[in-house]
């Protein structure tokens, strides 16, 4: 299945959730925020939120500087 990433073309398999693709990409556990097709989505949904054909998600990393 196809989906974006950041503006890129991936592909995952079927039934794939926001937690197995942000395991697959090594996200930390915190400071990272996700949203999927302009729609933040809270990291307890993480497990349950299956990617569809055509999401678009966007990966936010936290980080410190001035």
């Amino acid at each position: 299945m196809n989906i974006k990433i950041n503006n890129e073309l991936a592909t995952v398999a079927e039934g794939t959730t926001l937690a197995g693709l942000a395991a697959a990409h090594s996200l930390p556990d915190k400071g990272v925020a996700v949203a999927v097709n302009n729609a933040m989505v809270p990291r307890t949904e993480w497990a349950t939120r299956t990617l569809a054909e055509g999401d678009d998600i966007v990966i936010l990393k936290a980080f410190c500087g001035g």
